[in-house]
């Protein structure tokens, strides 16, 4: 193909990626960013094939279709509430991808007997580093948010031992640009950083996960650009970028609303030190206040305002169009009600705005924490669904563990606070929360869903 068409192309999809970008700022826009988005990286990858002769354009079509389906597959089966492991594993595939291009153009060039540039080896060793680290990383990300690995285990000089790696595969990325015809370096370096990866995320655990994914992201957008450069593909260089700078824009969103600084949640392990937390026995031993949907029913009855808090277990149970029923009926008797949104509710960046715009509930309905947390001591009635960590008032007072410092919804300032919830189990920090034994707070144990809807039933009835 001609190059000067081959670079148009690329920048019809680069234009693509931006209005793409620009679209999911907004829950209104959102389908039609990702639509453009899409649009782009067809362009682009359809362009790539045929300039170097990958495939021919019946390849190209199979390709599509066969991508295609899966993609809808994807899109019916897998259920919001597994969305961040998904994000995860789309993280991770992205670095091993970056990594394998890489390793594979490296060992290609060596054997044609090619002048390796610096550009090349420099790129070909960045790639390397960064998709390791986001793979192993992404994968132990995807392996806590299914709760198959469960805790933060720490040892004596872990924090050194993450440093040490992280040098030794620079270090040896740097043998590998200096000996450039020597593959066996790349592969000592993937191992290394493969350690690093490992180890890295290893500690992480609590309500630090979504700053850890956003960061991934970001590492796999660096990674595709790195590749970039290995390549020559512009496209390659422009996507990887976008995605890294908008990854590491949405880590600082996400660190500033855990108050945490990115090296704390890595080399701290989200921890700070200090302190004892209290067992849940000490916080629950005799103070726990249980209700039901007629009560509950009854505190609407005088109520003026409801702020509804949506969590993880809304998620779990798939509750988001009961509660915006619930959110109707409400209004119906001219009772106001708006939904208050922690940055990092839920197991990623913006878990609870992706569930309650599936349920189509106004975006204006949705008020951010620094909005909203100076009108709780006006709220009668805060109904706090599934959400554990982000309303714990311990992260105010504590010293220590994975909350400790984390701004919060002040929903225990509310005149009543209902918390519907399965148990008093902890939520994902593992620690419990003395807002469920508070003189204002009462319990409505059951899953989301069926109590929602219970609870519309009752108002009904009244």
């Amino acid at each position: 193909m001609n190059a000067n068409l081959i670079n148009f192309a690329y920048l019809v999809a680069s234009v693509f990626f931006v209005f793409g970008l620009k679209g999911l700022t907004h829950p209104r826009t959102a389908v039609r960013g990702n639509l453009y988005g899409a649009l782009g990286m067809l362009i682009a990858v359809v362009v790539t094939l045929l300039d170097q002769q990958v495939v021919s354009i019946e390849y190209v079509l199979y390709g599509v279709i066969a991508g295609s389906l899966i993609g809808v597959v994807l899109a019916l089966r897998i259920p919001m509430t597994a969305m961040p492991e998904l994000v995860a594993l789309f993280n991770g595939f992205g670095g091993v991808a970056s990594v394998l291009v890489a390793g594979a153009t490296l060992i290609e060039s060596v054997l044609l007997g090619q002048v390796l540039t610096t550009q090349f080896t420099v790129a070909t060793a960045v790639s390397g580093i960064i998709g390791t680290v986001t793979f192993w990383g992404s994968l132990l990300a995807f392996t806590k948010l299914l709760e198959l690995f469960r805790g933060a285990p720490k040892f004596p000089g872990q924090q050194m031992l993450n440093m040490l790696l992280l040098l030794g595969s620079v270090v040896v990325g740097g043998l590998l640009v200096n000996e450039p015809n020597n593959s066996d370096w790349f592969w000592i370096m993937v191992g290394i950083a493969s350690l690093a990866g490992i180890l890295m995320v290893v500690p992480i655990g609590g309500a630090d996960m979504p700053v850890v994914i956003a960061f991934l992201n970001s590492c796999s957008g660096l990674a595709a650009a790195a590749t970039g450069f290995v390549l020559n593909n512009n496209v390659l260089i422009i996507a990887g970028s976008l995605v890294g700078a908008s990854g590491l824009i949405l880590t600082q969103i996400m660190c500033k609303a855990m108050n945490r600084s990115l090296s704390n949640v890595f080399v701290g392990g989200g921890q700070v030190s200090g302190g004892v937390i209290a067992d849940a026995d000490e916080v629950y031993a005799g103070k726990i206040k249980s209700t039901s949907a007629d009560e509950v029913a009854m505190l609407f009855d005088t109520a003026r305002r409801v702020v509804i808090v949506p969590g993880y277990g809304m998620a779990v149970a798939q509750a988001q169009h009961a509660v915006r029923d619930l959110a109707n009926e409400l209004e119906k008797r001219d009772i106001e009600v708006e939904y208050a949104i922690h940055p990092v509710a839920g197991r990623m960046p913006g878990h609870m705005n992706v569930l309650l715009a599936e349920a189509e509930v106004p975006y204006e309905k949705l008020k951010e924490m620094s909005v909203i947390n100076s009108s709780f001591q006006q709220t009668d009635v805060c109904l706090v669904i599934g959400a554990n960590d982000v309303v714990n008032p311990e992260a105010r007072n504590a010293t220590s563990g994975p909350i400790a410092g984390m701004p919060i919804l002040d929903a225990d300032k509310s005149r009543t606070v209902v918390i519907i919830k399965r148990s008093l189990s902890p939520g994902f920090a593992g620690i419990p929360n003395p807002l469920f034994a508070a003189d204002n707070a009462l319990m409505y144990f059951g899953s989301a869903k069926e109590a929602v809807l219970d609870l519309i039933a009752a108002i009904k009835e009244n």
